[in-house]
């Protein structure tokens, strides 16, 4: 990868259709709503239902991301397996796609010592073609990076960065302390909450869920900051800390992120996560929906 990857990446909704099968005109479509808006592509994450696609959907999804965004944005799939082995099958395949890095989620379920974790990504980093960004969410993981872990990889000539979704600003200020001096990694934020001052801390791009929600209001936070207006900035970051606040609160993010771009008119279809939403918490997803962007 020839630069850094800057500003915002859509932790991109999978689209299904009404079968609950992957639609990748539907897929398309929320591409291009992304890139209108000036924001990248990060695909098969949490937002994207990674663990719920089986392996020949996330290669079907990062196919059509990497084709409908045809090289005028940043496209980062994620590919972290709970094996080593399934990570860099999977990584092999998917660096052939044309993304520009991938991301990798700690193994899950297995509780792992540090030193494993360095191994894991290692062998992974070792076995791929294109740029790696380590991905730490101990709350669904069970696995967390710590600070002098990440140091170490970050010597790995394939490891780029770290994408933070600890959920807490110590948690993104200790991998910031850790990159100092590397100029060859980066610090990216997971939290909505944190993208401003992520990127007043040293962090060079944010992963966002709500993104897509508000592809447009998530840009600004980016967008002003990248033009030297901190406090503006700072404000499109309050702009959104009532619609994060109140839409989290519904359900499992993911699934409520997901429920919203879909009552917003798009026919991205229903989550495969074992959720669900009553007609009220419909209407309540509608009316926060209404309450902030409308």
């Amino acid at each position: 990868m020839s630069k850094k990857i800057q500003g915002v990446l859509t932790a991109i909704v999978t689209t299904f259709d009404s079968e609950g099968a992957f639609n990748p005109a539907a897929q398309r479509l929320q591409v291009q709503r992304q890139l209108s808006a000036g924001n990248g592509i990060f695909c098969g994450g949490t937002n994207g239902e990674f663990f719920v696609l089986n392996e020949q959907e996330k290669l079907a999804v990062t196919e059509t991301c990497v084709d409908e965004v045809n090289g005028s944005a940043p496209v980062v799939a994620h590919i972290g397996e709970i094996s080593t082995r399934e990570t860099i099958r999977l990584g092999k395949q998917v660096a052939k796609l044309g993304v520009d890095a991938v991301s990798v989620i700690t193994p899950y379920f297995v509780p792992l010592k540090q030193e494993e974790l360095i191994a894991h990504y290692r062998a992974v980093a070792d076995a791929i073609e294109v740029p790696l960004y380590l991905y730490n969410i101990p709350a669904r993981t069970g696995n967390t990076l710590q600070p002098e872990t990440v140091r170490a990889l970050a010597s790995h000539p394939n490891i780029i960065g770290i994408k933070d979704s600890a959920g807490s600003y110590e948690s993104l200020s200790g991998f910031l302390k850790a990159a100092e001096g590397m100029e060859n990694f980066n610090v990216l934020t997971g939290p909505d909450s944190l993208i401003h001052r992520g990127f007043v801390e040293g962090c060079t791009a944010c992963i966002s869920g709500l993104a897509n929600v508000a592809p447009k209001e998530i840009n600004a936070i980016w967008a002003r900051f990248h033009a030297g207006d901190i406090e503006g900035s700072r404000q499109a970051q309050e702009n959104i800390t009532g619609l994060r606040t109140d839409l989290y609160s519904v359900g499992f993010p993911p699934a409520t992120v997901k429920k919203a771009v879909s009552l917003l008119g798009s026919d991205v279809g229903n989550s495969r996560y074992a959720v669900s939403f009553s007609a009220e918490e419909e209407q309540k997803i509608r009316q926060i929906v209404n309450q902030y962007l409308q």
